[in-house]
């Protein structure tokens, strides 16, 4: 026994670990994966006395492509207020701005690590985080998020992206723009049916072309039909050759339109190279929200059809212990568990959604497919396949980091 864990691996004389008869993520079969000096030595069929599934399973790490580290574990601050019920996107919005004086570079700092912590020890590489910036003044989460960057290099990478409120274009938007250059981040912004939309999404895409940016939007976050900034950011994208440097996340008003207009919006976006993120947990909370009634309409972008078009699509967690999501914990996996029946999704070919697709837009290597020469960064699964990974949600998880298990005391929540 080690790390708390029956071992998944042997050790060889000359160093090299060996784990047995695994199954591989997008591999056919089982096979015996070596690790040596902190990468994979090699990836060769187990032979045929294995019995099959007697090894578990082994994926990439993970990568989240959209979370609020600023916004996370304030929940409980918040229920200690007595506030109304949470009915919609915008009752969330207005709690968070009444806990926003709270947040002082200490207490971000705080939170945010909690939530780093939490990530690492599920095994995640590579996270984009936004920012809320609300005045042209640079954010108090901005520095802290920065240091942290830093701090966690090489554990986690951790990508930054500005998330303007429409109104500060375009009067604030050049400085902005400047800060975030400097600071090597993202830029980005809430849209959803703001006045002059198309001028403000022009605005964005010239600021982020002059700064040579890349961009990532929340679009559409709500109901109303008509709400189709998506397709202005599409356009916009193939007319300033952005291709693969724009990502969209929520899209929830392209779950009302009819499958045509659906088809060619998807179409348009696969063509002009923007990607999508799908936020289940959050969308599925808020969406349709109302005090003693079941949500009818669940808000959910038409991933399946995106990414048969074409486009790079994956699933983010977003909100984590905050007014917009009050549960969460940084784990991936649990979220593509849910897309799962909820998207009619089949596991094995969403995997990349919460490893290399969301790892190569945060700009990381930390999860990538397993293959010799490749870094040991991989996680250990106490399943037979994704399906069985799917379907047990207290299987044992070790990660390796370049071939060393991270220690038992990783697995604990209590030390997250």
């Amino acid at each position: 026994m080690t790390n708390g864990h029956d071992i998944p691996h042997t050790s060889m004389p000359d160093g090299t670990l060996r784990l047995s008869g695994v199954g591989v993520a997008g591999l056919a079969g089982r096979h015996d994966v070596m690790v040596k000096d902190g990468f994979v030595a090699d990836v060769v069929p187990a032979g045929p006395a294995v019995v099959e599934a007697g090894g578990g399973f082994v994926t990439p790490l993970f990568a989240d492509a959209h979370v609020h580290l600023d916004k996370t574990h304030t929940i409980a601050r918040i229920r200690a207020g007595t506030p109304a019920p949470i009915e919609s996107l915008f009752d969330a919005i207005a709690l968070m701005e009444e806990d926003r004086p709270n947040w002082t570079a200490a207490d971000i700092r705080l939170r945010a690590s909690r939530a780093l912590e939490a990530a690492f020890a599920h095994g995640v590489g590579a996270v984009r985080s936004h920012v809320d910036w609300v005045s042209p003044d640079v954010p108090a989460a901005w520095p802290v998020l920065c240091e942290l960057r830093k701090e966690w290099k090489g554990r986690v990478d951790l990508e930054i992206a500005a998330l303007l409120r429409g109104d500060l274009l375009p009067d604030a938007g050049d400085e902005i723009a400047a800060q975030v250059r400097r600071d090597e981040a993202v830029f980005g912004a809430f849209f959803y049916r703001n006045a002059d939309l198309a001028t403000r999404v022009g605005t964005m895409f010239a600021l982020a072309a002059h700064h040579d940016l890349k961009l990532d939007f929340h679009v559409d976050e709500g109901l109303e039909p008509e709400a189709d900034g998506l397709s202005l950011i599409i356009d916009a994208t193939a007319r300033f050759g952005m291709a693969g440097r724009v990502l969209c996340g929520h899209a929830c008003s392209l779950s009302l339109r009819p499958a045509d207009e659906v088809k060619r919006i998807v179409d348009a976006g696969a063509s002009a190279g923007v990607g999508l993120v799908v936020l289940p947990t959050t969308n599925l909370h808020l969406q349709d929200r109302g005090t003693g009634r079941t949500p009818r309409l669940r808000g959910l972008a038409p991933l399946k059809e995106a990414r048969a078009a074409g486009m790079d699509v994956m699933i983010a967690s977003d909100n984590v212990g905050d007014a917009f999501y009050p549960y969460g914990d940084y784990d991936p996996l649990s979220v593509l568990r849910l897309a799962v029946p909820v998207a009619h999704l089949e596991p094995d070919a969403w995997l990349d959604s919460i490893t290399s697709l969301p790892a190569r837009w945060c700009g990381s290597d930390l999860a990538m497919p397993i293959g010799k020469g490749m870094p040991a960064d991989f996680i250990w699964h106490g399943a037979t396949d994704m399906g069985d990974l799917i379907s047990r949600p207290r299987s044992e998880r070790i990660v390796y980091r370049r071939g060393t298990p991270l220690p038992a005391q990783n697995q604990d929540w209590r030390n997250a």
